[in-house]
């Protein structure tokens, strides 16, 4: 069970972005974190949000993307969902450097970024279904 939860929708838009990363570090505000601890998590949100958008719905401005947050105590809980065409290989695109788009100017950091400044993040992807990317924090902060 959780202590508190938030659910937002969005277009797929990449200025919707930093309204995502804006959303969860008001959502995560309540557990008093510190710079770092929020900036962590606007990192990765930010680099999941994106993943969403580039490479889940080849930049289509008309799709949807989820964020749900769940805190239970001091530990973040925080999902990000998007229906889009799925990843083939989940285990070879959470390879530093592997893209999928080599075509863009884009390092291929992304999972590595959202494993290194959360505590924990899983992958769910399914072809033509969409991917689910779920990260977890805990904050030390906490009063």
């Amino acid at each position: 069970m959780y202590e508190n939860m938030m659910k937002i929708e969005f277009l797929s838009k990449s200025q919707n972005e930093s309204f995502a990363r804006v959303a969860v570090a008001a959502f995560v505000s309540q557990l008093d974190p510190t710079v770092e601890e929020i900036t962590d998590v606007k990192t990765a949100i930010s680099e999941a949000v994106t993943n969403s958008i580039i490479h889940g719905y080849d930049n289509k401005e008309d799709e949807i993307v989820t964020i749900e947050g769940f805190i239970d105590k001091n530990e973040l809980t925080v999902i990000v969902k998007d229906n889009g065409k799925g990843i083939d290989n989940v285990k070879l695109a959470m390879q530093p450097l592997y893209t999928s788009r080599p075509d863009l100017e884009r390092s291929g950091m992304g999972f590595t970024v959202m494993e290194t400044f959360m505590d924990s993040l899983q992958v769910q992807s399914e072809k033509y279904k969409g991917t689910k990317i779920i990260m977890k924090k805990v904050f030390k902060s906490i009063s």
